[in-house]
């Protein structure tokens, strides 16, 4: 299984692969299933902004491309000095696809902190709220 080392190093390159012109702002991300399968996604944007996908969402594709469905971890990695965190929709999008997965927020010099999906998205709406169906 890959580790935190290994996700940083991912998600690093799928930033420099980032397609940012309008921000500048390229953001990679590296995602381990239950399997131990990793996908990476960057950033994406569009001169109409709604167009764009943000890095999570484009490694969350390329999961459910290959044919996986479950995130255990994630790392996402902003160019900045500092940490950044899924925006709200992205959280949700990792929420459907990853309860209980572990949410790493990198800096460019490589420093993560981890936390529990369940702290950036506290009670989440996601697929268990059919079951009472």
């Amino acid at each position: 299984m890959p580790g935190i080392d290994e996700l940083f190093a991912q998600a690093k390159a799928a930033q420099a692969r980032a397609y940012a012109p309008y921000s500048r702002f390229p953001v990679g991300a590296a995602l381990r299933t239950a399997s131990g399968a990793v996908f990476v996604g960057c950033n994406l944007e569009n001169a109409a902004y709604p167009l764009g996908i943000c890095a999570e969402t484009s490694a969350i594709a390329a999961m459910i491309s290959a044919g996986e469905r479950r995130i255990a971890e994630i790392l996402v990695l902003g160019p900045g000095p500092g940490r950044i965190a899924p925006c709200g929709a992205c959280r949700q999008r990792i929420a459907e696809f990853g309860a209980g997965a572990l949410v790493h927020l990198a800096d460019a010099r490589g420093e993560v902190e981890t936390l529990a999906l369940a702290d950036l998205l506290p009670r989440a709406f996601g697929p268990d709220a059919f079951k009472g169906e």
